[in-house]
């Protein structure tokens, strides 16, 4: 299989494209719960942020007054509830997925806002399809983009290509020019999908199946003509 010729690193994130998407329906559910509203605009200002960035726009829209620390102890309360139930589990199509990356060349990295044990512990049996890190928490400098691409791996921003379900680490690829795939969560009361269309995403998918080589090599050849931050 021919090497790709400009984008040298995949970074994949972990939940929602590589592991299913348990964080839409506990934070749905957390907001409804007690009343408040879920729309689009809640989504924008939770996903991808800081913790206690995220905590505190949660909290607003539950109408809760507790502090965000406070918040965030409840949240992760539900969530486990609710992986009770519902486990996490990798993702149709993934290992494939990343064989598929690194069979044109690429280096793979996986990232995500919660520490490394979580990639462990769920991703561990995959851990030799990843280099460098193998993860890289981006809690602390989200969405994580610049920071991974210039100084973990290197790179220039059209190096890298980014996969991602959240709208927000899409409109930071578009600002920084770093190719990206969008995969929003088929979740039924979400808006990544409508947001990510909003930003002008190009390249969204609904299966990582749909992430092939074809689609690979039209990013490659848009990186290469300077085309990632247009239309």
């Amino acid at each position: 299989m021919e090497q790709l010729r400009q984008i040298s690193l995949a970074a994949v994130n972990i939940d929602g494209v590589l592991l299913n998407d348990t964080f839409s329906p506990v934070i749905h559910r957390f907001v409804t719960s007690r009343g408040g509203r879920y729309d689009a605009e809640v989504e924008w200002e939770i996903f991808s942020q800081p913790q206690l960035i995220a905590a505190k726009a949660l909290g607003v829209a539950a109408g809760l007054d507790g502090s965000p620390e406070d918040v965030l102890t409840a949240y992760f309360e539900e969530r486990e509830a609710y992986l009770a139930e519902h486990p996490l589990r990798l993702l149709d199509g993934a290992a494939d997925l990343l064989r598929r990356l690194r069979g044109l060349g690429l280096r793979t990295v996986c990232y995500g806002g919660l520490d490394k044990s979580h990639f462990d512990r769920h991703l561990g049996e995959l851990a030799h399809l990843f280099d460098g890190p193998g993860y890289v928490c981006t809690n602390d400098f989200r969405p994580g983009l610049h920071e991974i691409t210039t100084e973990f791996f290197g790179l220039r921003h059209d190096q890298a290509l980014f996969i991602d379900d959240v709208a927000r680490v899409a409109e930071a690829a578009k600002e920084l020019g770093v190719p990206f795939i969008g995969h929003p969560s088929d979740f039924a009361h979400g808006f990544q999908g409508e947001l990510m269309r909003r930003v002008g995403v190009r390249h969204l998918v609904g299966s990582l199946d749909e992430i092939d080589e074809p689609l690979l090599r039209t990013l490659d050849a848009e990186a290469a003509a300077g085309r990632v931050r247009s239309g």
